[in-house]
């Protein structure tokens, strides 16, 4: 398949909705990066290497090495924000990244100025926002394509895309405005309500074939009319939420506790962060929104209903509060209730002082290059090879999601490998002790 991916030449504009402290430390550390004053940790586009062939080969080469994707240098950054702050201001304020770093790059961050919000405040009700459009829903659907194609023209980008890092919407089920193409461009004319933000900024992007990777646990692309919409425009999407702090921790810890049979009696999870995050979360019904996308992880990888036994009973606790003192700097503590051979019980404490943004910025980074990458490789549709990055991987309507994280990396993987004509890997690895054998 290489043939078909077309190069990623000239600029990448990388749009982003909510320039708040995932976003500025996503942009302030690409610049730093660009100018060799860091190193871009955490992103398996920048730093990850893939295997390529038998062991015996040793071919190893990092994947942006191996695949085409956008250069750091090529991008260009711009967004939206409730805010008026650019985006230098906005990363002081986030008190993410060291003041030095941010003075290091100030140039580069204060050229970033957002564009006005499209925004419902019945969608995060403690936010005060003072930097938002005015108008219907179409009306705003309207003028955030015309932000889109105003920023390509500008900056002579080739290509964009979309990353949601705006906040969690309220808690919300699909309607049947939701259900087609057709119903929901009626309710935009409409001004239905039931149209959150970010799917304004989703239908926005994908009206125009653009790329959107959500990062919230909000419906967004979740639906059947954009799932529609970005096959009929032949546009990637994925979502949804990033996966940072305490879930990391269960997608790595739940697989290795499931792998070895070992029970599950109750797995308790309390957070408390201080960012603009924390806020938004204080509220019950956006709370909820991010509860549903928590709490569905270990259900997915234990599969109490396969396995009875061991994880029938699972009681599974989450809470997050809203703690001003700590800033960007997440803490969160898991209580985990295990039991062993014949029943005997066994317990787990995790304390992870975290840096949301810190994990958070990185996965940005890695869903833009590969959404710029899997539209350039005409992959359209939910792109579900991209799950590693998310809390609650979208997928194919009745299909069961995949959370185990080392199964999401294997299938990460193998789509790379798919992409560039190599042969699969499964890890099987008896035919080197079959030529051993033959050898003999």
């Amino acid at each position: 398949m290489r043939t078909n991916i077309k190069p990623a030449d000239g600029k990448l504009g990388i749009l982003i909705p909510g320039l708040g402290a995932v976003a500025t430390t996503l942009i302030a550390g690409v610049e730093a990066v660009k100018k060799g004053l860091s190193q871009p940790i955490g992103s398996l586009t920048q730093m990850g290497s893939i295997r390529l062939g038998k062991r015996t080969e040793n071919r190893y080469p990092k994947v942006k090495d191996f695949v085409p994707l956008a250069n750091l240098n090529d991008i260009v950054f711009g967004g939206w924000d409730v805010y008026s702050d650019n985006v230098y201001e906005a990363a002081m304020k986030a008190k993410v990244l060291e003041p030095g770093l941010l003075n290091a790059v100030k140039a580069e961050l204060e050229v970033v100025v957002p564009m006005k919000a499209a925004f419902d405040q019945n969608y995060a009700k403690n936010l005060i926002a003072t930097n938002i459009k005015t108008g219907t829903r179409y009306e705003l659907a309207q003028a955030v394509m015309n932000d889109i194609l105003t920023f390509k023209e500008k900056h002579n980008c080739d290509r964009i895309v979309l990353v949601w890092c705006g906040s969690t919407e309220i808690y919300y089920e699909a309607s049947d405005i939701h259900q087609s193409l057709e119903k929901f461009e009626q309710a935009l004319i409409d001004d239905d309500k039931r149209i959150s933000p970010s799917m304004i900024y989703a239908y926005s992007a994908l009206k125009l074939g653009i790329p959107f990777a959500n990062g919230a646990p909000n419906l967004t692309v979740d639906i059947p009319a954009m799932i529609e919409l970005a096959k009929l425009t032949e546009t990637p999407i994925a979502g949804k939420d990033f996966k940072t702090g305490q879930t990391l921790m269960k997608t790595i810890l739940a697989p290795g506790l499931a792998a070895r049979s070992l029970g599950v009696r109750g797995w308790f999870s309390t957070n408390i962060l201080g960012n603009r995050d924390g806020l938004v979360l204080d509220d019950p019904d956006n709370f909820k929104t991010k509860e549903v996308s928590k709490l569905g992880v270990l259900e997915d990888i234990l599969r109490p209903d396969a396995n009875p036994e061991l994880y029938g009973d699972l009681y599974h606790k989450i809470r997050i509060d809203y703690y001003p003192p700590h800033g960007d700097n997440k803490e969160s503590w898991d209580n985990i209730d295990i039991f062993g051979w014949l029943g005997y019980k066994m317990q787990i404490k995790i304390n992870f002082l975290c840096r949301d943004s810190i994990l958070a910025a990185p996965i940005a980074l890695d869903l833009a290059l590969f959404s710029d990458l899997a539209k350039r490789a005409n992959l359209s549709g939910i792109q579900e090879w991209l799950s590693f990055y998310l809390k609650s991987p979208q997928t194919a309507p009745g299909l069961h999601p995949e959370n185990d994280i080392f199964k999401q990396l294997i299938k990460l993987q193998n789509t790379l490998r798919h992409l560039m004509g190599e042969d699969l890997i499964t890890h099987l690895g008896l035919d080197y002790y079959q030529e051993l054998v033959d050898v003999l």
